[in-house]
């Protein structure tokens, strides 16, 4: 029987990865993400997976990243009783994050259910629940990068270092059926810069037949990280910063973003290059990650100054919700790193909602920025932004800081695949924006790595033959979801809030009462119209 592959996530977008492979005997998910940034693709999340759980006899997972890693609680409630491999940082980093992940959305749902009674709608329920991501911690097997591993009968794998995150991982897959060659597969997962000081170098076999290559930063040249440059930018933010009663509001992803953030913060101030002051780890995730860091210190790039770093008294673990509350009592000059990275929930958006009207506050994104997410909005600029209904005047300095990116820039992806030799089926290109996609496959085939005919866009639930030593044939493809890449645009929700941000700007604008209700009589008549 053919070898096929359907692409269940990140088509066209950067998350919600996953990739069901079908043997003939068997099928496996490599990956099973959450779509986040705007609503619209977030509601992919509620619906019914493109396929039976039931059916799935494995998950090889290449990270623990919630985007790759935040829908195994709901696969198993769903009905998936099989084995998740993955490296040992891995599967303790999930261990800590997906209860979080379901705490968030119990939270979320609870608070979003008192605001629905008041409105009379009825009741909306989280994913999964605390309870069903404690109970999919048990399928995670931990396996060493480098060995193969035989997860299902005629299915060989191993896991190479990605240099992404901890524990991060390309998986080379080979699949037999018994009579032919094997089909060699390679999915990179998300590979890290080359001059990373957090991970060694990504590494990966060659003489595959079909790659799954990232491509989030694939039209985007960015230059190799000089660490000292790094914290030099990061030195001269603070100081801007650093005004009496002032505050630097750091969004950050909780696991590897968090700690390295830490890391060159405590190197500075114990060089004097900035004021010691104290710098509040304000996620109850990032505390419990970076026990897993401290565990796994010895797989890192500096792991000994990392992990004194992370010991630092100047670093304020603020666990609990009151702990969380009490920072704002805080007197002088501080520092906040809190989640999520893009600003689209978890309690950074508390202490925005707080500082960001404040002209002597500083905001410092660090990451990608999703289309549609709040630290999309705050990174092009906008003066006035919605938080948990409210409008928010922007006051605070918005700067940015793009060094701690865990991503590979284009050329360093184009690298990656040409030391991986020739490819003689398809090169997919998953993980990535429509822009970024498409320059990226403009450069394969004008660089010579890749023949036109090889590069594939895949598109959300689209399936693919996958023969040994021959280009991928794509299938029909029924019951086709939501089209992540018209998602990732500003959905109807943000044009929702930009509307009413500009309704409220004219209103006030307006000369005087009778032009105000004026302008809202004209709103009016068009509603009842539509």
């Amino acid at each position: 029987m053919a070898i096929s592959v359907k692409v269940c996530g990140a088509a066209r977008t950067v998350t919600g990865y996953c990739l069901l492979f079908d043997t003939g005997h068997a099928r496996f998910l490599v990956d099973c993400g959450m779509f986040q940034g705007p609503k619209t693709l977030k509601s992919l999340n509620w619906e019914e997976f493109p396929f039976n759980p039931r059916d799935i006899d494995a998950v090889l997972l290449t990270h623990a990243h919630i985007d790759h890693s935040g829908l195994l609680p709901k696969l198993r409630a769903a009905g998936f009783r099989g084995v998740i491999h993955a490296t040992a940082a891995t599967a303790d980093l999930c261990a800590v994050m997906l209860p979080d992940s379901g705490h968030v959305q119990e939270m979320e749902v609870a608070q979003l259910n008192r605001r629905n009674r008041r409105k009379g709608r009825a009741p909306v329920y989280p994913i999964y629940t605390v309870a069903d991501a404690a109970a999919v911690i048990p399928a995670f097997r931990a396996t060493p990068f480098g060995r193969w591993l035989e997860p299902l009968p005629g299915v060989r794998a191993r896991w190479w270092n990605a240099g992404h995150m901890l524990g991060s991982a390309s998986i080379e897959i080979e699949i037999s059926n018994g009579k032919d060659a094997p089909v060699r597969v390679l999915v990179s997962g998300d590979l890290g810069p080359e001059c990373s000081v957090f991970h060694h170098e990504a590494e990966a076999p060659g003489a595959a037949d079909h790659v799954f290559l990232e491509s989030t930063y694939g039209d985007e040249d960015r230059p190799c990280i000089d660490h000292a440059a790094r914290r030099a930018k990061l030195a001269a933010i603070v100081q801007a910063a650093a005004k009496p009663n002032g505050v630097l509001l750091i969004p950050a992803f909780a696991v590897e973003r968090t700690q390295e953030i830490c890391w060159d913060l405590v190197t500075l101030m114990q060089a004097g290059t900035i004021p010691a002051v104290p710098v509040f780890m304000d996620s109850p995730l990032a505390i419990r990650a970076t026990e897993v860091f401290l565990e796994h210190a010895a797989a890192l790039e500096n792991g000994d100054a990392i992990s004194r770093a992370l010991r630092s008294p100047w670093i304020r673990p603020t666990e609990s919700g009151e702990a969380s509350r009490r920072i704002a009592e805080a007197e002088g000059f501080h520092i906040i790193i809190a989640g999520s990275g893009m600003c689209d929930a978890g309690r950074i958006r508390h202490h925005l909602k707080r500082w960001l009207w404040n002209p002597s506050a500083t905001v410092m994104l660090t990451g990608y920025q999703a289309e549609g997410t709040l630290g999309r909005l705050l990174q092009e600029g906008k003066r006035e932004v919605r938080i948990q209904g409210e409008t928010i005047r922007v006051e605070a300095q918005i700067t940015e800081i793009r060094d701690f990116s865990g991503h590979a820039g284009a050329a360093e992806l184009m690298r990656w695949l040409a030391a991986r030799g020739r490819v003689s089926g398809g090169v997919f290109l998953l993980h990535g924006e429509a822009p970024a996609m498409e320059a990226l496959a403009k450069r394969l085939t004008e660089g010579g790595i890749a023949a036109a005919d090889q590069v594939i866009m895949p598109v959300l639930d689209e399936r693919w033959t996958l023969p040994q030593g021959a280009r991928p044939l794509r299938q029909d493809t029924k019951g086709r979801r939501a089209d992540p890449a018209r998602s990732m645009r500003p959905d109807w929700h943000n044009q929702r809030a930009a509307l009413m941000l500009a309704i409220e700007s004219a209103t006030e604008k307006a000369r005087d009462d009778a032009a105000r209700e004026a302008l809202l009589h004209k709103l009016r008549a068009v509603l009842e119209e539509g």
